[in-house]
């Protein structure tokens, strides 16, 4: 089932996710969900809390489901490592239309359970370092733009709220 995405403006955005303790099937479910919204936005990352749950689960496919198996579903994730640093444009969709150069480390190592409650650990250099970063984000409240200077946040958040007044957002 697709999910609506939340976008900036929810308070659920900028809050800490809650632990997963429960590895039942509405977990399966959700994560499922998860799955279909993130191919259906189209989008190669997505947290538990941009559909309103919050839990610490997200969802990464650099494919967007082009290659079967490549689904990554992390819960409870933590890192272990990180690494190198690496300027690139990052978009959220959470806040769609919108992109800035975002600052990360080259290389991240997270520890995590699988759907089932199976400990794993996943390594990634470029995109998909940025993509667990971004996805961990999310699930400690904070999105892409509290990485930016304070100038190009304020430009982005300004023109979200012009939206939001002319009922765009």
């Amino acid at each position: 089932m697709l999910r609506p995405i939340v976008k900036l403006g929810d308070k659920g955005l900028q809050t800490p996710a809650l632990p997963v303790t429960d590895f039942d099937e509405s977990l399966h479910t959700l994560i499922d969900d998860m799955i279909q919204t993130m191919y259906a936005a189209p989008g190669i990352g997505l947290a538990a809390p941009q559909v309103g749950v919050p839990l610490r689960v997200c969802v990464i496919d650099l494919s967007i489901g082009k290659r079967d198996g490549e689904v990554i579903t992390l819960v409870n994730p933590e890192f272990v490592e990180r690494s190198g640093l690496i300027l690139e444009e990052e978009g959220c969709l959470s806040l769609p239309g919108f992109q800035a150069t975002v600052a990360r480390p080259h290389h991240a190592v997270v520890k995590g359970q699988d759907r089932d409650g199976r400990e794993v650990v996943v390594e990634g250099e470029g995109l998909l370092a940025r993509a667990l970063q971004h996805e961990l984000d999310h699930l400690e409240g904070r999105l892409f733009l509290d990485r930016l200077r304070s100038l190009q946040r304020d430009a982005i958040v300004k023109k979200i709220r012009k939206m939001r007044r002319s009922g765009r957002w």
